[in-house]
């Protein structure tokens, strides 16, 4: 998430209310995770298992519970609580805008783009042109939605990430403030949903076809031309590179990537980052192939057991 204008690093600690370790003007142009963090940004870390990354990350300013030396060049924000602080920030900078209306009058519609009854357009959604939004479809704040994309019914997209922090009282909600990003010629089923990112996009590439009933989690990112069928589950954080099949109710651990023209077998449980180019089956999952033969091993094993019985 960018800053619509930089501000200082005295600002931002005043918004938060914490000291802060850095010139009082040093410049601050955005917050970010820090999975896509850049030069400018704002992350933060409250697990001592994670400051290193988190301090030698690209980050500017490092939003850290804990004194520590500063890196050259960079500044800290030292917070007894940084998910707390990084959710002020989020709602001070992208606070929530309640609607209106049912489409929002700062909604961007293309040309020749068809808009069914009881769809939801929130605030400064931009839609591109020859899209087909049918019946009931739910488009949270800040979507973008470029040219020749169809959406069917039920879908949802701009939901909140399913990103929470456990607390002796409870789950501690981490407030999403990105969007959802979808390109060209992108088709979603019906009953779809789609998580915005916590700063950044999640975003679906040009040509991708979701089926009926898939999810996906907050700033995934999925390439182009990829083949999703239903009732497939990604978590967040996910690259699917370009011309990626999944077949039915697979589900993805958060975090990994799955490599070009990779096919995933239905019911798979893709557990870990798997390279391109391959067909892949099973929880844990392995190349199919391989899994096939272990499966046929496994038949064997009544008739060997008889076998020794002899």
């Amino acid at each position: 998430m960018k800053f619509p204008t930089p501000h200082t690093l005295k600002h931002i600690a005043t918004i938060i209310g914490c000291e802060y370790i850095g010139a009082h003007d040093f410049p601050v142009l955005g917050m970010n995770e820090i999975h896509i963090v850049e030069k400018g940004d704002i992350v933060f870390v409250d697990h001592p298992k994670y400051y290193d990354k988190a301090l030698n990350s690209k980050a500017s300013v490092v939003l850290i519970n804990k004194k520590v030396e500063c890196p050259a060049e960079k500044a800290l924000l030292i917070s007894d609580d940084p998910f707390r602080d990084f959710n002020t920030l989020t709602s001070y900078f992208k606070p929530f805008e309640k609607a209106l209306n049912t489409i929002d009058t700062s909604a961007v519609i293309g040309r020749n783009t068809v808009v069914q009854p009881n769809v939801f357009i929130g605030n400064n959604v931009v839609i591109g042109d020859n899209c087909l939004i049918h019946a009931n479809v739910s488009i949270y704040d800040n979507c973008v939605i470029g040219n020749n994309v169809i959406i069917h019914s039920g879908t949802v997209l701009g939901s909140d990430a399913f990103y929470y922090k456990n607390r002796p009282e409870g789950f501690d909600k981490l407030i999403s403030g990105g969007r959802v990003v979808l390109e060209d010629d992108v088709e979603l089923g019906a009953l779809c949903t789609i998580d915005k990112g916590v700063t950044g996009d999640t975003t679906i590439k040009k040509g991708t076809k979701l089926d009926n009933q898939v999810h996906v989690g907050h700033d995934t990112v999925i390439g182009e031309k990829c083949l999703i069928a239903s009732q497939t589950g990604i978590a967040g954080c996910v690259i699917i590179e370009d011309e990626v099949t999944l077949w039915g109710q697979v589900g993805t651990t958060s975090g990994i990537t799955i490599g070009k023209k990779a096919i995933i077998m239905g019911q798979t449980g893709v557990t870990k980052s798997v390279p391109g180019g391959k067909s892949y089956f099973g929880t844990p999952i392995e190349e199919s192939l391989e899994k096939f033969k272990q499966l046929a091993n496994v038949k064997k094993i009544p008739a060997i057991l008889k076998n020794m019985g002899q």
